[in-house]
């Protein structure tokens, strides 16, 4: 509702306690976003084998290679449009695009249909949940940012556990095409509802925060090549930052792609595989509850290299021991491993990165991050047609323990960073020194 003539602007606050109402509703929001990828968790790469009669891994693992191509993408150009634009316009915009996505899953003659559903699926995650993730940073402020990614990301990654053992639950009795068309439906109705009506513009925040930061005349002026190469190589933190994310959504691919199709090679039934699907992201979710917050107190790099390293440990324990009880476990320990990790790494971004390009930085961090996705599948996708899927699965374990390794010797401690000199002094921190 527009305010009457005369009625000053409400003042611009930041924080949780303050902007708590859009807070929870964007949390909603994600969780929406988060859904329309859930479904997908469990069911598309069984589906490629028995509905569509699919045999290579590699042309299986090809809707996620799809998915993560055209999400890394949109990742880069919501940072962007977010800071020209405004973010809820991005946020619609994506909303928009998950649409055609539950029409073309129910109504698939072919495995093409479902690869381009998720073009459509990889727009709508990198608009709508990069949109999200900067809306609550703007609205919070520095002080809790690690406890907003880590509410962030919980939201969302519980919504894809509950869809994805939904998901799995109710194909055996309405269809594998049709139970994720339904639930995606649902998803995309309410949230675009949410976004158009309820959802407020929150760039407003950013430029506030901005306009704390004084004595940096040059920040303003940062050119979106410069955010890219800042954010990718320059800045020693940042790149810990993109490789930790890229080779977290490698084995995070590796999970929702081949893992599925590993325990069908085992023996395992629909709902079991169900259950090992939803465990790993449950965990993750609810433990970011706690891991975001405590990013805040003992900093940002510790919990990056060690999730990196637990993650690691965790997908070995799939190929150590043929055991349903032991790889419930291990889907328990990556979700604690991949829970130390996810909201860290944005709130990270969020410590380095000034207000006036953080929405870009994002989007360039969320760009290398997503780009994982297609990195893994084509990865995992050759090395099982080649050569079997414990060794897919195994490099995936090694190359996240090397990830580990570089953050914790590359990066340093951005929990106390202040952002004014970071942009004085930006070579203080480059590869180059």
């Amino acid at each position: 509702m527009p305010l009457a003539k005369g009625t000053p602007a409400p003042e611009i606050q930041l924080g949780l306690r303050e902007n708590l109402g859009q807070f929870a509703l964007l949390l909603l929001v994600n969780a929406f976003v988060g859904g329309m990828v859930g479904v997908e968790r469990v069911v598309l790469p069984i589906m490629a084998e028995r509905q569509f009669g699919i045999a290579s891994r590699a042309a299986i693992l090809s809707f996620l290679v799809s998915f993560g191509l055209v999400k890394a993408a949109a990742n880069l150009f919501a940072g962007r449009a977010s800071d020209q634009l405004g973010r809820k316009h991005v946020l619609v915009a994506g909303w928009l695009f998950a649409l055609p996505v539950p029409f073309l899953i129910a109504f698939a003659p072919s495995w093409g249909w479902i690869v381009l559903a998720n073009v459509f699926l990889g727009v709508n995650q990198g608009f709508c949940w990069s949109t999200t993730v900067i809306m609550k940073i703007d609205l919070v402020g520095r002080a809790r940012r690690g406890l907003a990614m880590g509410l962030n990301e919980a939201s969302g990654y519980l919504a894809v556990a509950l869809a994805a053992f939904a998901a799995g639950t109710w194909a055996s009795t309405v269809g594998m095409q049709l139970a994720p068309a339904l639930l995606e439906g649902t998803f995309a109705v309410l949230g675009l509802s949410c976004s158009i009506f309820l959802v407020r513009e929150s760039r407003s925040h950013a430029r506030f925060e901005a306009a704390q930061h004084t004595g940096i005349p040059a920040v303003h002026t940062l050119s979106f090549f410069e955010v890219f190469v800042r954010t990718s190589w320059k800045d020693r933190n940042l790149f810990s930052v993109c490789q930790a994310g890229l080779v977290n959504n490698l084995n995070d691919g590796m999970a929702w792609g081949l893992l599925p199709l590993y325990f069908v090679a085992h023996g395992l039934s629909l709902s079991r595989i169900s259950t090992l699907g939803s465990v790993y992201p449950a965990v993750w979710a609810l433990a970011q509850l706690y891991t975001g917050a405590l990013s805040d107190r003992i900093g940002r790099k510790i919990l990056i290299s060690v999730g990196m390293v637990v993650q690691a440990a965790a997908i070995g324990l799939f190929l150590v021991v043929d055991s349903f009880a032991v790889w419930v476990l291990a889907a328990v320990v990556l979700g604690l491993g991949t829970a130390m990790v996810y909201p860290t790494l944005l709130a990270a971004i969020g410590d380095v990165a000034h207000p006036s390009w953080r929405a870009s930085s994002l989007g360039v961090y969320r760009l290398w991050r997503d780009s994982g996705y297609a990195v893994g599948a084509i990865l995992a996708g050759v090395i099982a047609d080649w050569y079997g899927m414990t060794w897919a699965v195994a490099c995936v374990a090694i190359l996240t323990l090397l990830s580990g390794v570089v953050a914790m010797t590359v990066m340093r401690e951005t929990r106390h960073v202040h952002v004014a000199t970071e942009i004085l002094t930006p070579d203080a921190r480059s590869l180059d020194t």
